[in-house]
């Protein structure tokens, strides 16, 4: 408080009449209290002789319906007095300027106002059906779950997309327990994974972790490799991330995994799927079905990275995508854009990371019903509901769109390309297509083996 007494001091009280300052010039200082509006008024008129008049009530609008949240209606003010008055044709076009503008305000507000009622609508509709969809899967289909999964009629209400009051229960049904894994089991696993990243801690540094994580020898290592996947797990969400109420039951679940299969360990992409179950599932039922799902042949060939599985799917996928998307398919062969490019992400995530969560839920809600096969399906959708901006494109512009998909893609659009994708290549149905693609293969290994040569 003592820091400026001194200059204080010295300073002098303002004189009214001393100049102020101004860039270029000296000027009258400001007055210290600001003049009342009548005083300025008398002014104004002391000087210019003119004394102002409100205009008449009967000139001003009334009972305008709609007014524009704008400047707009200044149009059909009056000049001030000391600016020359409009004519009369002027007034005539100013009111039609302006009416003209209502009317378009008007228009885009009904638009709007349609297009709000539209959306809820829609939403009530989606709601009322969920709703009744809820009553048949609970009441009918569940309680006779091996004698109706199959029936047409379930199988026609499981592609408009599984309620989410019983989406985790019909995923577990339908993906099975071949493993025969029980919660007991994960209990042990998961206690295991929790005293190896106890000794981690305590013996091995951040280097030394990373290191091994990446050994073939040891893939339990990789526990601690899980802890840079998990923030980066729906982020947008957060609650996957550290603090977050689901963090710690993903990484339990993921750890756990890592400790049952040490042979696969952990691989980037399996948090999104351990999460989308996580949020379905209770915590052992989510890693039922997290270890069962990981053991199908086309998630075990990526998540194993065995390349010679693996360009067998891409392999197959062409056939379909030509089939099915000739323009495209041979764009995307005159750039040599193969589809490891963009599949490999899409396939690891189960679509999870590239689709919004809702539509990725129902994908994965048809996934279970119609096993791999869909997911390639759901591949070759996409590709046709952007074909017409994929033919426009060069290399790297596909690749980049590609691995980043618009966020407004809708279900109903992208389920109406996937209807319209025909998985069948002369007669031939995807297993019978893979399965040619297999025998191709074991004979062209035959042909090249050293026994035959001999």
């Amino acid at each position: 408080r003592n820091f400026f007494t001194k200059r204080t001091k010295e300073l002098k009280p303002a004189v009214q009449s001393a100049p102020g300052w101004k860039l270029f010039g000296k000027v009258p200082p400001r007055e210290n209290f600001p003049k009342d509006s009548k005083i300025i008024q008398q002014e104004y008129e002391a000087r210019t002789g003119r004394m102002y008049k409100p205009p008449p009530p009967s000139a001003r609008r009334k009972n305008i319906e709609f007014e524009p949240l704008s400047t707009t209606a200044l149009i059909l003010e009056d000049r001030p007095a000391n600016l020359p008055a409009k004519s009369v044709e002027e007034a005539l076009r100013h009111r039609q300027e302006y009416d003209e503008m209502v009317a378009e305000a008007k228009k885009r507000e009904i638009k709007e106002a349609h297009k709000r009622k539209k959306i809820m609508r829609e939403r009530f509709k989606q709601e009322e059906n969920i709703a009744s969809a809820m009553v048949i899967w609970v009441n009918e289909i569940l309680p006779n779950w091996e004698g109706m999964r199959a029936t047409r009629r379930v199988r026609d209400l499981w592609w408009q997309g599984l309620p989410p009051s019983v989406r985790g229960k019909v995923w577990s049904l339908a993906v099975g327990n071949e493993l025969n894994i029980t919660p007991e089991l994960y209990e042990i696993f998961l206690s295991r994974a929790k005293e190896r990243w106890k000794s981690f801690s305590e013996t091995s540094s951040e280097n030394d972790i990373e290191d091994a994580g990446a050994s073939v020898a040891d893939r339990e290592a990789s526990l601690e490799l899980i802890k840079l996947d998990i923030s980066r797990t729906f982020p947008s969400l957060y609650i996957f991330q550290k603090g977050g109420p689901y963090h710690d039951l993903l990484h339990s679940v993921l750890g756990a995994y890592t400790c049952y299969r040490p042979d696969v360990g952990y691989v980037q992409g399996m948090s999104f799927i351990a999460a989308v179950l996580i949020l379905n599932l209770e915590e052992a039922d989510a890693f039922i079905a997290f270890a069962n799902l990981l053991n199908k042949p086309c998630q075990l060939a990526f998540f194993r990275v065995d390349h010679s599985m693996m360009l067998k799917y891409f392999a197959a996928f062409e056939v379909f995508f030509e089939e099915n998307l000739p323009k495209l398919f041979l764009h995307f062969k005159s750039y040599s854009l193969t589809p490891d490019i963009y599949l490999i992400d899409w396939i690891f995530t189960l679509y999870s990371k590239s689709l919004p969560l809702d539509l990725a839920c129902r994908v994965w809600d048809v996934f279970c019903r119609d096993g791999e096969e869909f997911l390639f399906r759901t591949g070759l959708g996409i590709l046709r509901l952007y074909e017409d901006i994929l033919l426009q494109m060069d290399f790297i512009h596909i690749a980049q769109f590609l691995t980043k998909l618009p966020e407004d893609i809708t279900s109903e659009k992208l389920f109406s390309c996937i209807a319209a994708i025909q998985m069948q290549n002369s007669n031939k149905k995807w297993a019978q297509v893979f399965a040619s693609l297999m025998k191709d293969n074991k004979e062209g290994d035959k042909n090249h083996s050293p026994a035959l040569k001999s």
